[in-house]
């Protein structure tokens, strides 16, 4: 038996002739074209809300586990989240942020390098101690190699963010220049923000206090590191060390502290008595309650240099404030090494870095939030 099917001619004829009303996208629709000439809007999203518009341009958002907004005027604006919130706009530019478990580029501007990061960079369960030139050479190596360290940690934290330009908190008695190099130079002039978006410091001012003066009470006295973790107990699921002392070759006013705090420039690791002995910080402040540890001010005397050019003062670790984060006293020596645990204070013949509660870390401030 033969079956014939007949076309219908006249309702395929009239859906030709028909002009398209409206398209329907769901979520996982990859691009649609709404009469313009360059505009195309993307958006893509797993566990969480996305919105995005463009007018005269191109955007695009992607989130998971979060919410993200971007709106653009004239030009291109891309934001990213995971696990977090980032909102970005723009008109007639571009602009573009990103997150990742908290915090955005445009604020990460301060943390303290954790013992974990500078081992991996160093390549030594010791850490860097004193020479931090990390593969940079000639005059200044010493800074130049520790900010790009800083900036090598801060990548490894949030993609992104090792763009920016990082400095570390350190001094030193000639740059590439020749000329004394201040730590409080060095850093921008704010605001300064962890990796979590709270507030170090709005500018200069506020930093050059025993403990920035409107830091956020979350981190004022336990500054944390660049995942934005209180340096104190790194590790959450562990009890607090004592992991206090960073390098900074500063005294109290951001400044050199002396001729033998700065590991001559950061290059030494050697522990000999001719290196100096490192000028340190507490991240976190530390009150021995009259164990031979007095309070006050840190800067040494007789124009910025103290008696017996830095290694001898007011007790075992010179001139001492347990409370300042730029200069509390002066560690052992220069050489590699850890010490987590509570002992009073640098350890009489020691030659580390690390000797009186530390590992030889030290802070890293961006130029710009």
């Amino acid at each position: 038996m033969t079956r014939t099917y007949r076309p219908l001619l006249l309702p395929l004829t009239l859906a030709l002739l028909s002009p398209v009303v409206g398209v329907g996208c769901s979520s996982s629709d990859p691009e649609v074209d709404i009469g313009g000439d360059s505009s195309t809007s993307t958006s893509s999203s797993s566990g969480g809300n996305t919105t995005s518009s463009s007018s005269g341009g191109n955007t695009s958002s992607s989130s998971s586990g979060g919410n993200t907004s971007s709106s653009s005027s004239g030009g291109n604006t891309t934001s990213s989240t995971s696990g977090g919130n980032t909102t970005s706009s723009t008109s007639g530019g571009n602009a573009t942020s990103s997150t990742s478990g908290g915090g955005t580029t445009e604020k990460f501007s301060f943390f303290v390098t954790s013992l974990v990061a500078l081992q991996e960079l160093s390549g030594s369960q010791d850490g860097f101690g004193g020479d931090l030139r990390f593969g940079e050479t000639g005059p200044g190596a010493g800074l130049r190699g520790a900010d790009k360290i800083c900036a090598t940690i801060a990548e490894k934290s949030m993609p992104g963010a090792g763009g920016k330009q990082w400095r570390a908190f350190l001094s030193a008695v000639a740059g590439e220049d020749g000329k004394q190099v201040n730590a409080i130079d060095r850093i921008g002039n704010g605001p300064w923000y962890d990796r979590l978006g709270r507030l170090l410091a709005n500018n200069k001012e506020e930093l050059l206090n025993d403990r920035p003066s409107a830091a956020d009470p979350a981190i004022i006295d336990d500054f944390p590191n660049e995942d934005g973790v209180p340096n104190h107990q790194p590790d959450p699921s562990q009890s607090e060390v004592d992991n206090h002392d960073m390098l900074t070759g500063t005294n109290d006013k951001g400044q050199l502290y002396s001729a033998t705090a700065t590991c001559k420039d950061w290059t030494a690791k050697s522990g000999d008595s001719s290196e100096g002995r490192p000028r340190v910080g507490h991240s976190w402040p530390r009150n021995f309650g009259g164990g031979g540890f007095p309070t006050g001010g840190s800067s040494p005397a007789g124009g910025g240099f103290p008696t017996g050019g830095g290694s001898t003062g007011a007790g075992p670790g010179g001139n001492i404030n347990m409370a300042n984060w730029m200069s509390s006293l002066d560690e052992s020596g220069c050489a590699p090494g850890i010490n987590l645990l509570e002992q009073g204070g640098p350890l009489p013949g020691a030659v580390t870095v690390g000797s009186g509660g530390g590992y030889g870390g030290f802070y890293c401030f961006a130029l710009t939030p």
